[in-house]
């Protein structure tokens, strides 16, 4: 027997087989409408998340029996009363009108074999079956049971806005079991050694003219860290790369900047630098920066990488064979030598995917450079010779994004095929795939420790996976279009998520709880980034602004007790307006890309639009 992967379409859909009589199922639903709307209030709301789901299966049960005239007066009499965010999908369910054109339809294909997850105290439970079981309504209690999962809670019902800001995915809430796994969400310990004493800080030179000795001084950030966090996975839970020299001396480098960092605050916001692409009519689709903000990479629509240095120091490549084997090696400026001045550019621009390029992210010690494309793959270039060094095969389709981990050698990538995969640049195969999402990967973040992966979707939920075992430990619901950005807070504790409702959302990953609600942008939220000691939360978005929010006071003294955990009773509070700082307008540029610099000046980028 072959056993296929995929659910056996006819199998999953053959569940519509048991119907009841057509021409009564607009009675089936008015009645159950009634009864919901005239409950108490306190079970209204909690009772009419069953207005969607009910309302698809009954729809797609029409159109399966090829009862198609039944099908579309049921659509029209009740399509008005769903919720405003459910319009993307009912425009693609009208378009489902004959039972053929449900075969090839995959969302419907998921809303038909992932079952819908509603949260519903044990009260309105109790309430809805006593109400179907007397009303001899088989119909909807068939569908009930077959296609919903309900998640019964004991304790009081949730309220409308309690309710409302948790569901609106295309499979409705998560249970509460899926995040309920313990996340080792705390930071790893930092590898200690001595950060000698920067040269501007001592006089050059005493009177003989000698130079002077250079103490090595513990450096605070190195002596801070010494304890584990007791929240970290253990060091050596995945193999993570060894720090090679040229890394050491990059983290000393960075040790140096962060001691002249700005301490950023409402009372003290960070300047802003924007970089704007001008007449890139090739289409800028995907921007980063490198830590140390000294390289800017556009991916573009016209299928080219385009690396820019943002420094005076021009980008070069490293010399032919024959002219490095002319070089001493034991020479103290050997890497000044072996590159060769005469390729001397700010630009260099990289060939070699045949489509758009959606994602580019730089390694942590900028040797090398992901892009994807929709071409399918993502390519790994070297920032030596700006040459492309291998070409990933894994998505059959377009590849949306793609980030290297913080300590380099892992990437992810997600895209169209639903999946987000885990690679190592030197493994042309995937180490982990991670399938559970109900629609594309539109974007992709490592855990500041490496251990997890968090990604958005098109299904309007975010997910964050196990590195270890490739396990999905969280799934947050909540938004109401597709995520198009995802920053982890430095301290590993916090997720915010960015998406076309305008909305950012603030996670608290170790309860796995919504904690807060960020609303001012008018459009889709394509980049977010917290400051580098976490103070405060850069937004950017197609609404042409840049939005500073206080993340210090958006995540001080959080209600998560074990109540909330379990019942997910959150109380959001209508903050926004007291968490704005700032709102920064472009002149008609949409907001692609944020990075807070390591003294903390936040860049932005786009490309200017000339509507």
């Amino acid at each position: 027997v072959v056993v296929e992967d995929q659910p056996d379409v006819s199998a999953v859909l053959s569940a519509y087989n048991q119907q009841g009589d057509p021409t009564l199922y607009e009675e089936y639903y008015s009645g159950l409408k009634h009864f919901i709307e005239c409950s108490l209030d306190c079970h209204r709301a909690e009772l009419s998340q069953l207005f969607y789901p009910l309302f698809v299966h009954m729809y797609l049960e029409l159109v399966y029996n090829q009862h198609e005239s039944e099908a579309k007066s049921f659509f029209e009499r009740f399509h008005g009363d769903q919720e405003c965010y459910y319009q993307d999908d009912l425009r693609v369910l009208s378009s489902l009108t004959k039972k053929e054109h449900m075969k090839g339809n995959e969302t419907m294909l998921d809303f038909r074999t992932s079952k819908f997850v509603l949260r519903i105290s044990r009260d309105s439970y109790q309430l809805l079956k006593r109400h179907l079981q007397e009303k001899q309504n088989n119909q909807i209690w068939n569908i009930v049971q077959e296609h919903l999962y309900i998640d019964i809670f004991d304790g009081m019902p949730r309220s409308k806005q309690q309710i409302d800001a948790m569901v609106g995915s295309l499979a409705g809430e998560a249970k509460r079991e899926a995040n309920k796994a313990k996340v080792f969400f705390g930071l790893l310990k930092e590898p200690e050694f001595d950060v000698p004493l920067d040269d501007e800080d001592e006089e050059g030179e005493n009177e003989e003219g000698k130079p002077k000795k250079k103490k090595p001084k513990k450096d605070s950030a190195g002596s801070k860290s010494k304890k584990q966090d007791p929240n970290a996975p253990p060091q050596n839970r995945i193999p993570l790369p060894e720090l090679k020299d040229s890394d050491k001396l990059d983290k000393v480098m960075n040790m140096k900047e962060a001691a002249r960092r700005v301490r950023l605050g409402p009372e003290c916001l960070p300047s802003i630098c924007f970089y704007t692409f001008l007449n890139a009519y090739q289409g800028l689709t995907a921007v980063d920066i490198t830590d140390d903000s000294s390289m800017i990479v556009g991916g573009f629509a016209d299928s080219t990488v385009r690396v820019w240095s943002v420094t005076p120091k021009k980008l070069r490549s490293v010399k032919t064979a024959a002219d490095l084997s002319l070089i001493d090696k034991e020479s103290d400026d050997v890497l000044e030598r072996i590159m060769d001045e005469k390729t001397a550019s700010e630009l260099k621009i990289l060939y070699g995917h045949s489509g758009p390029v959606y994602g580019t992210s730089f390694s942590p010690d900028r040797n090398y450079l992901l892009s994807c494309s929709e071409d399918g793959t993502v390519r790994l270039w070297s920032l030596q010779t700006f040459t492309c060094l291998v070409g990933y095969k894994g998505h059959n389709y377009p590849v949306w994004d793609t980030q290297f981990s913080p300590y380099g050698y892992y990437f992810v990538s997600g895209g169209h095929d639903r999946v987000a995969r885990l690679w190592a640049t030197d493994h042309y195969q995937p180490l982990r795939i991670f399938a559970g999402h109900l629609a594309d990967v539109t974007c992709t973040r490592f855990h500041p420790n490496s251990n997890y992966i968090a990604t958005g979707s098109a299904d309007r939920t975010v997910r964050l996976w196990d590195v270890l075992n490739g396990n999905c430990v969280r799934i947050f619901t909540g938004h109401k279009g597709p995520i198009h950005s995802l920053a982890f807070s430095p301290n590993g504790r916090f997720l915010a998520t960015g998406a076309t409702d305008g909305r950012v959302l603030l996670w608290d990953i170790g309860h796995g709880l919504m904690v807060g609600e960020l609303k001012g942008h008018t459009d889709t939220i394509y980049a977010l980034r917290f400051s580098r000691d976490g103070e405060i939360l850069a937004s950017g978005s197609m609404d042409n602004t840049v939005r500073l929010w206080d993340a210090v006071k958006a995540f001080e003294d959080l209600e998560t007790d074990d109540f909330t955990t379990a019942t997910g009773h959150i109380n959001l509070p209508e903050n926004s307006q007291e968490l704005l700082l700032g709102t920064y307008m472009t002149k008609s540029t949409p907001v692609v890309h944020l990075h807070f610099t390591r003294r903390n000046l936040l860049l932005a980028a786009g490309a200017y639009s000339s509507q």
